[in-house]
């Protein structure tokens, strides 16, 4: 399945189904609805009393949910730990001491001043039709939650579809304001998603679940009825071994109710610490890294970004979502190769 880049998604039968992306702004849950023709994509919410913005849910071509629901939704069955993963989002677990990543409705009162948050500025701003890529900006700043401005950050997705795919690229710049920051070598990183069930990889050990009630249970040995994924890196490792490798690409598939589904992240050239590390883990988190790097490989150097005021740090990555195939090595290695000469941002 070699498929190009597209700005207009398709039926089966080729035929043009819409002109791409379409967006909807919900100021009453301060989220926009993303639609690619007529059918849901996903959301970017955007609130002010969130810890950070994210995309959530995300779908496939086939209205199949990649992300899990947990903890804005209960779906029996879902794992309910680390309630911070949710949807896709992208922040970091050390900026001049204090845990963006980690921060949740879950951390009690007295902790919270250990923690930072990322406060969108204002309504986002999209872009969709004309012959141009639809897009959807935002700016925000990374504030400690004791009130201190760190970094400011503008962000760009850009949206892509074709028959059985959805891409999100997104271009990121961080600036340092009003003092020196620092981004120590830390494995908590950088831009995340969580998947559903279906995408963990089986497991023997206890987990915490969802019951069809939405109440919460311990279970002591997982069920791992449908529970299909497995990653395979660009570097060659393949299931639990690429947890902290480098890689151009990492592919995590699956397959729901006889169909299969992968999921790619891209690293980019430009990036910091290219190639990046990545935070991929069985249970269903799968991140990649590109500031982390000791921490992933005790025989590298330790890490550290500083950035003086109004010094930036730029990351551009890419989302490839397959419906009915899995990404081959050969499609991953052709997309990247095309991605890696783009230039967003310049």
């Amino acid at each position: 399945m070699v498929f190009p880049v597209m700005t207009a998604c398709q039926n089966s039968g080729g035929k043009l189904k819409d002109r791409g992306y379409s967006f909807v702004n919900d100021t009453a849950q301060a989220k926009i609805l993303i639609y690619c023709g007529q059918n849901l994509f996903s959301a970017f919410w955007y609130s002010d009393t969130l810890e950070k913005p994210f995309l959530y849910p995300v779908l496939d071509a086939s209205g199949q949910r990649i992300t899990r629901a947990f903890p804005l939704e209960k779906v029996a069955g879902e794992r309910t730990d680390h309630p911070h993963h949710v949807g896709v989002w992208f922040n970091y677990g050390d900026v001049n001491g204090f845990d963006f990543w980690n921060n949740s409705y879950a951390i009690p009162p007295k902790e919270k001043p250990k923690y930072g948050r990322i406060v969108v500025q204002g309504i986002p701003t999209v872009s969709s039709g004309n012959g141009k890529p639809s897009s959807l900006s935002y700016s925000a700043v990374w504030r400690t939650e004791t009130g201190k401005d760190l970094l400011y950050e503008s962000t760009r997705y850009v949206f892509d579809a074709g028959d059985s795919v959805r891409i999100i690229k997104r271009n990121t710049r961080l600036r340092a304001l009003n003092e020196t920051v620092v981004f120590t070598d830390n494995k908590e990183g950088m831009l995340g998603l969580r998947v559903a069930r279906f995408l963990e990889m089986p497991s023997t050990e206890p987990v915490v679940l969802t019951d069809s009630h939405g109440k919460i249970t311990s279970v002591p040995v997982a069920d791992n009825s449908g529970v299909t994924g497995n990653y395979i890196g660009s570097s060659g490792k393949e299931g639990d071994a690429v947890w902290g490798t480098r890689n151009n690409w990492v592919t995590l598939c699956g397959e729901n109710q006889g169909r299969k589904v992968s999921v790619t992240l891209f690293d980019h050239p430009s990036n910091p610490g290219y190639p990046a590390h990545f935070h991929a883990r069985g249970y269903g988190l799968f991140a990649v890294n590109n500031l982390g790097q000791q921490v992933f490989n005790p025989k590298e150097e330790k890490q550290i970004f500083t950035l003086k005021p109004g010094q930036e740090l730029v990351f551009n990555h890419m989302i490839v979502i397959c419906s009915g195939k899995w990404l081959s090595r050969e499609e991953a290695n052709k997309l990247f190769s095309g991605f890696s000469r783009e230039q967003p941002g310049k």
